[in-house]
């Protein structure tokens, strides 16, 4: 699994960097792409807003770090308070764009639920993304044993003081909003992080 698993980080990193053109002519997603872009090197702190089955994170700190950015991709590392296992994937694809997952054990490794994720179905709006769960990730999910994932749908919404993360699906929604006022520092590299070549 995990060799298949770097094949596809390995093929995706290869397509990005192949063409380093930006590839969206779609102008919401554009626009979208390149206001979270604007935030490159910089780090936030966020908190839960909506979770409506509990204490999803703790009551660990939470961070994104827009850590590096291409014209195609956006590595955006989420940090757990110690748990540096998390990196958002954000890439054009060409017909629109794709949200990814990269989920690490502590030695780098890919953890078993990792690359899972969708892409737009639809233009969207310049502050708002959404990312219904793809074929992969649903076939993750069966395979994990949590089919009701195979409905998520995960948004980003991008606004002037700040950034949403969503997930959503049937009776199940958890939001943490990022205060893009106020950087912090950034925290330390992300497990198994692979930087944009």
């Amino acid at each position: 699994m995990n060799k298949i698993l770097a094949l596809l980080f390995t093929v995706l990193s290869a397509a990005v960097n192949a063409n380093p053109a930006p590839l969206v002519s779609i102008d919401t997603h554009d626009t979208f792409f390149n206001a979270i872009k604007a935030h490159c090197g910089k780090a936030f702190v966020g908190k839960v807003t909506k979770d409506n089955v509990g204490n999803t994170f703790g009551d660990n700190t939470l961070i994104m770090h827009v850590r590096e950015c291409s014209n195609t991709q956006l590595h955006i590392p989420f940090h757990v308070g110690d748990d540096a296992s998390r990196t958002w994937i954000l890439t054009k694809t060409g017909s629109g764009l794709m949200l990814k997952h990269d989920h690490r054990n502590e030695d780098g490794s890919f953890h078993t639920s990792t690359m899972y994720g969708g892409h737009t179905t639809d233009r969207g709006y310049n502050e708002v993304q959404s990312f219904p769960a793809d074929a992969y990730s649903k076939q993750l999910f069966i395979d994990s044993g949590i089919t009701a994932s195979t409905d998520n749908v995960w948004q980003m919404m991008i606004y002037p003081t700040h950034f949403n993360y969503r997930l959503v699906r049937p009776a199940r929604e958890v939001q943490v909003d990022f205060d893009l006022t106020n950087p912090v520092e950034p925290p330390g590299t992300p497990w198994g992080y692979e930087p944009i070549n």
